[in-house]
């Protein structure tokens, strides 16, 4: 292809809050009957007049924050105008010139190469009802109507599908960390929509056309539609023919899209500030008061893994896949100093422990009891066949590792009588893998797995087969 995407986002995020954004009515309306969590103000009726929601604000804040946005000191409300029978009032109380945030970046990694990309703003609106077409009518649902979103737009700095997909994970775990929304997207708490267009390989600059992907609830269904959007761009620039400046919908979940209307200008949306809403003034102080408070992001977790525990990429991410994981990790570490095992405790973590996670409770698990495995490793007092026993049962009894080591006998069985005894019982009872070992000394292996059997993998593999080829050496 002779040609280069150029791809920007914009992102709504329905915020954690119990009431919506200028009215009193529940947010948890989900699964609920159809305009059952409605009231004059969500329904748009005359005379009555919107509040704004402060906790929500707060949030939108955190967010603008979160992603280095500039906070504008001084913002205000706008009216969006656009008539769809899902919007009550004929317009959206959205923000336009003066959002909360504005001029911010996320960086987040694509495979081994970590990339940044920017925020052009992060502003508070409230959230559309819900259209169902069928049956030739289009019925409607304003449960929806008035519920407080974040949108995040971002700079037109993307270049393929792998890009987006990438940006959209970890602005999720964003969002998460920040307890600012579930970002549950099949339940439409986090929508994206992409604007895709292409240009000539090699240039610079913005294409003179985008076409806008509407409400995509499905990170998966996002990579397919910028595969086919870029695909059927590309195939109408080859003829010599530009795409149409445009606004398409999601046919089905294959990605496919068709054209819903000519994309509109900012000025066909007839912007002016809300009249019933005073601007917000924030006050430096709880600026940088919130900007403190915030977690530590992802990204920021994931390269100070990398530097200073020295962890692999593939591991790092695994752990710090949601706030609660990194959590208990770095409780596990917290009063570790030595590299070797920080390290051997976060393969455990993402490996057997993680598998026992989907089988069982963690309630009884307590984070040193990867650090005391992991140190019975390391001194040889356990084998790892026996570590991965230990483990799943401290998960199901919350005992200790060192406890159920020492109740049922589990250390590792070096020199003497009892290893002795299994040695002597295997090379009694397999003569031809005996003679097999004269011939060829790796032979010795099938030897070493069957005293790990038999002595239930409580031997160091090393020391069996040092002990076995002394043994038919003729050595002892």
């Amino acid at each position: 292809m002779n040609f280069e995407p150029v791809i920007g986002l914009e992102i709504h995020v329905q915020t954690k809050t119990k009431s919506k954004m200028f009215c009193g009515c529940s947010t948890d309306y989900f699964g609920s009957a159809p305009n059952t969590h409605t009231c004059p103000v969500c329904l748009g009726l005359p005379g009555s007049l919107p509040v704004p929601n402060r906790s929500a604000i707060d949030i939108a804040l955190k967010v603008a924050l979160a992603l280095d946005c500039t906070i504008n000191t001084e913002s205000k409300f706008d009216r969006k105008n656009y008539f769809y029978p899902d919007l009550p009032k004929g317009y959206q109380i959205s923000q336009y010139d003066q959002p909360i945030g504005e001029h911010g970046s996320i960086r987040f990694d694509v495979g081994t190469e970590t990339v940044t990309a920017g925020i052009t703003r992060v502003h508070q609106e409230e959230d559309t009802g819900k259209s169902i077409h069928a049956n030739g009518e289009t019925l409607l649902d304003y449960n929806k109507s008035g519920m407080p979103l974040v949108e995040i737009v971002t700079e037109p700095d993307l270049h393929s599908a792998a890009e987006v997909v990438a940006l959209a994970k970890r602005l999720r775990q964003i969002l998460r960390y920040l307890d600012a929304s579930d970002a549950d997207m099949e339940k439409g708490q986090m929508r994206i929509e992409p604007n895709i267009s292409l240009r000539k390989k090699g240039s610079s600059g913005l294409p003179d056309y985008k076409v806008e992907v509407k409400n995509i609830g499905s990170i998966s269904v996002l990579e397919k539609v910028i595969t086919k959007e870029i695909a059927r761009q590309a195939a109408l620039l080859e003829t010599g023919e530009t795409p149409r400046q445009e606004t398409r919908g999601l046919v089905d979940m294959t990605g496919k899209t068709v054209t819903q209307r000519v994309k509109e200008t900012a000025n066909d949306y007839r912007y002016f500030p809300e009249p019933d809403i005073p601007p917000m003034m924030f006050d430096p102080t709880k600026i940088d008061e919130t900007r403190t408070s915030l977690p530590e992001r992802p990204q920021d977790k994931k390269d100070r893994y990398r530097s200073e525990l020295g962890l692999e990429g593939d591991i790092a991410e695994t752990i710090i896949a949601d706030h609660q994981t990194a959590r208990f990790f770095e409780s596990a570490v917290s009063s570790e100093k030595n590299p070797t095992v920080i390290t051997e405790i976060a393969k455990w973590y993402v490996g057997e422990f993680m598998k026992l996670k989907k089988e069982h409770s963690t309630e009884k698990v307590k984070p040193e009891i990867l650090r005391e495995l992991v140190h019975l490793l390391e001194k040889k007092i356990i084998t790892r066949t026996v570590a991965k026993d230990v483990l799943a049962r401290s998960f199901v009894t919350g005992q200790s590792p060192a406890k159920i080591v020492e109740i049922d006998g589990l250390a590792v069985a070096s020199e003497g009588t009892q290893l002795d005894e299994a040695i002597e019982k295997v090379i009694k009872d397999n003569p031809k893998a005996v003679e097999d070992v004269k011939k060829n000394p790796n032979a010795v292996m099938f030897l070493v797995g069957q005293v790990m059997k038999e002595t239930k993998g409580q031997a160091d593999a090393a020391s069996v087969r040092e002990l076995l080829e002394r043994k038919l050496s003729g050595q002892s």
